[in-house]
């Protein structure tokens, strides 16, 4: 599958109707969830493997590395609703995956679970400081291979965060086309530079 055609069909999914402003229920952009998981399938860690989207919202990164040939996806929020929504657009793409609610800290919701890959978009930790570091060692106990999106210059933060556990293989900047979601949202759409890290499990 094309670039191209990934980001048409991840255009399809339905979206979270009231999101979450305290859990950054922002919509992960189909050109920002594709370019994420072609450059994981091009490194060989999409395709034939076990890949959990963690925060997993609407389920855009589940539905897409389903439709990259991912043998298992697994998909996880702490909202009931998301996982609804995820539940649906897996079914639209025509594709079996798992969903279930769980919180990112509870070691028993995650007991014996291992993944090939992590995909995920975590928060940024706008409302919540440091939101993001809950996300990124849960995907390192479950993964051997973690890509997310960040804010842009997070290289940095990330690299030290994570030193003695995994390697920042590559940064990946990219734009983040962001619609009037919230109330306060003066705009209708905006743009954020964020950076998409590809990250390696130490041994």
């Amino acid at each position: 599958m094309k670039l191209r055609t990934l980001e048409r069909e991840l255009e399809r999914l339905e979206t979270i109707e009231y999101p979450d402003l305290h859990l950054e229920q922002y919509r992960t952009p189909p050109l920002v969830a594709a370019r994420l998981l072609f450059h994981a399938a091009m490194r060989g860690d999409i395709t034939g493997k076990s890949v959990w989207d963690l925060g997993c919202g609407a389920g855009i990164l589940a539905c897409g590395a389903a439709l990259l040939g991912a043998e298992t996806v697994t998909g996880v929020d702490i909202d009931t609703h998301s996982i609804e929504v995820a539940r649906g657009n897996a079914t639209r793409v025509g594709r079996e995956l798992v969903f279930y609610v769980a919180d990112i800290t509870d070691d028993a919701a995650f007991a014996g679970a291992f993944a090939d890959t992590v995909v995920m978009n975590p928060p940024f930790g706008v409302q919540q400081r440091y939101a993001d570091r809950p996300f990124i060692d849960r995907a390192l106990a479950l993964g051997k291979n973690v890509y997310g999106v960040f804010n842009a210059g997070s290289r940095d933060f990330v690299t030290s965060y994570t030193a003695g556990r995994a390697t920042v293989e590559e940064a990946i900047r990219c734009r983040f086309p962001m619609r009037r979601t919230f109330a306060f949202h003066t705009k209708e759409w905006k743009e954020i530079e964020v950076e998409i890290l590809c990250l390696k499990r130490l041994p």
